[in-house]
C-alpha cells in the first residue's frame, strides 16, 4: 500500500465510523425530546425512564463524537497539508461555526443530563431541545464544508493562486443544501431505524413492553417519515450532481457513453475494461429523466471525461445500488408501519413485523456508508472538484500506512468501548422496576 492509498485509507477508516457517531449524536436528543414532552403532558413514567435512557445514549455518543471529530480535524492537516494550506482560509468558517454550535450543545447536555428536579421542568424539556437543534447545526456545517470540495465557490482561481476569498460564498455553495438535506435525512432514517430494531429485538424476546413499545413508536414514526421523504432529496441531488459533476453521475450508473433516452440501470456488473455492464436490468430513459426531468435528454457519459479523471466505476456503482436499495427497503416498512398504526396494529406488533425491525436495524447505517462511498469515491481523482486533485494534496511524509495502522486500532477499540457501555444500557433498562408498570401507564 502506497502513502496515497494509506492516506486515502485512513481518512476512510475514520469518517466511516465518525459518521456513524455524528448521525445518532445529532438525531437522539430529538427522539429524547419527544419522549420528555410525552412525559410532560401525560405523566406516564415510562416515558420518563425512556428518556432518561436515551439521554444516557446521548451521553456516550456524544463523547465518542467529539473524540473522533477531533481525530478527523487533526488528520485533515496531517494528510493534506497542500490541501488545508489553500482551502482553510476558505472553509474555516464553518468549522469555525461547527466549532460554537458544539460548545452550545455541550452546555445545553449538561444542563439536561444534571437538570432533573433542579430546572422548571419545560426549561429543562427545552434544554433538551437545544442539544438537538446545535446537534444538527453542526452536521450541516460540516457537510458544507464537505459540499464546498464537491462544489468549489467563493474565490477565484487564477495561475494558482486563490484570490477574492468570500468564506461566506464558500460555505453556501452549490451543493451545500442538496448534500445537508440528504444527510440529515439519512441521518434521522439510519437512527431511527437502528433504535426502532433494538426496541423491536426486546419485545421479540418477551422483555417488558410498556417502555419498548414507546420507544418503538417514536422512533420508528419518525424514521418512516424521513425514510418516505428520502427519495425526494435523493432526486434533487441527482439533478444536482449531472450538472456539476457529470463524472460522478456516470460513475454511479455506470454510464459509459453520452446518449439521449438513456436507460436507468439497476444492479449489473461494471466491465470497466469493455464499457460495458452485465446482468443489468435497464428502464429505457429514465436516467434521462432523472437526471434532467425528460426522458429524451442527453446524459453525458464517460467517453465525454478525460480518461485520467474517471472516478472508480465499479466501487461508485456498487456503493450508489446498496444505498439505493437499503432506502427503499426501509421506506416500504416505513410505509407497512405507518399503514399498520392507521389500520392494523396487531400486525405491527406480532412477532413477525418486530423480527423484522430487528433485522433492518444495521440497513439504514449501511445506506449512509455507501451514501459516503458514492460522494468521496465518486468525486476521485479530485480533492477539490476541478482544481487540485488527491495525489496533489498527500502529504509527503513517508509510512502513513503505520498510522493508518494504528488509527484503525483506536477506532476499532473505542467501537468495541461504545458497543460494550450500549449493551449496558439496554440490560439496565429492562431491569429498571418501573418497567413492570401495566401498559397503559
Amino acid at each position: 500500500m502506497d502513502d496515497l492509498m494509506a492516506a486515502r485509507s485512513q481518512m476512510a477508516l475514520s469518517l466511516g465510523f465518525h459518521i456513524i457517531f455524528a448521525c445518532i449524536g445529532m438525531i437522539m436528543p430529538f427522539l429524547m425530546a419527544i419522549s420528555h414532552y410525552k412525559f410532560l403532558r401525560s405523566g406516564k413514567e415510562k416515558y420518563k425512564v425512556l428518556t432518561k435512557a436515551w439521554s444516557k445514549g446521548v451521553a456516550i455518543f456524544f463523547v465518542t463524537g467529539a473524540v473522533s471529530g477531533t481525530m478527523l480535524s487533526f488528520e485533515l492537516g496531517l494528510l493534506w497539508p497542500e490541501f488545508m494550506k489553500h482551502a482553510g482560509p476558505i472553509f474555516g468558517m464553518p468549522f469555525s461555526l461547527e466549532g460554537t454550535a458544539f460548545f452550545i450543545e455541550a452546555i445545553a447536555l449538561g444542563f439536561f443530563l444534571y437538570g432533573w428536579e433542579k430546572f422548571n421542568p419545560w426549561f429543562h424539556w427545552f434544554t433538551g431541545v437545544v442539544v438537538g437543534i446545535s446537534g444538527l447545526a453542526s452536521g450541516i456545517l460540516v457537510v458544507a464544508a464537505n459540499a464546498w470540495m464537491n462544489s468549489p465557490a467563493g474565490f477565484d482561481y487564477v495561475n494558482g493562486e486563490y484570490l477574492n476569498i468570500d468564506p461566506m460564498a464558500a460555505m453556501f455553495n452549490d451543493a451545500w443544501f442538496t448534500q445537508a438535506l440528504h444527510m440529515i435525512l439519512a441521518a434521522f432514517v439510519a437512527t431511527c431505524f437502528a433504535v426502532a430494531g433494538i426496541h423491536a429485538w426486546m419485545l421479540t424476546k418477551g422483555k417488558n413492553s410498556p417502555i419498548h413499545k414507546a420507544a418503538l413508536k417514536i422512533s420508528l414514526t419518525i424514521g418512516a417519515v424521513a425514510a418516505i421523504l428520502q427519495p425526494i432529496s435523493g432526486d434533487l441531488s441527482a439533478k444536482d450532481v449531472a450538472v456539476r459533476q457529470p463524472a460522478k453521475l456516470a460513475a454511479m450508473e455506470a454510464h459509459f457513453k453520452t446518449e439521449t433516452s438513456a436507460p436507468l440501470i439497476i444492479g449489473g456488473i461494471p466491465d470497466e475494461e469493455n464499457q460495458t455492464v452485465n446482468y443489468a436490468i435497464k428502464l429505457p430513459g429514465a436516467l434521462s429523466f432523472l437526471a434532467h426531468g425528460d426522458f429524451n435528454a442527453s446524459v453525458t457519459g464517460l467517453d465525454q471525461i478525460p480518461k485520467d479523471e474517471h472516478p472508480p466505476v465499479t466501487v461508485t456503482h456498487f456503493a450508489f445500488q446498496i444505498m439505493v436499495g437499503c432506502g427503499m427497503l426501509l421506506m416500504l416498512t416505513g410505509i407497512v408501519w405507518l399503514l399498520g398504526l392507521w389500520k392494523n396494529k396487531r400486525f405491527i406488533y406480532s412477532k413477525r413485523f418486530l423480527g423484522l425491525i430487528a433485522l433492518l436495524t444495521p440497513l439504514g447505517f449501511i445506506a449512509v456508508e455507501a451514501g459516503w462511498f458514492v460522494t468521496e469515491v465518486g468525486r476521485q481523482p479530485w480533492i477539490l472538484y476541478g482544481i487540485m486533485k488527491t495525489k496533489e494534496a498527500v502529504t509527503p511524509m513517508p509510512g502513513i500506512v503505520y498510522s493508518f495502522i494504528l488509527y484503525a486500532v483506536i477506532y476499532l477499540s473505542l467501537a468495541g468501548i461504545v458497543s460494550l457501555l450500549l449493551v449496558r444500557q439496554i440490560k439496565n433498562l429492562d431491569q429498571n422496576p418501573d418497567l413492570s408498570l401495566p401498559s397503559n401507564t
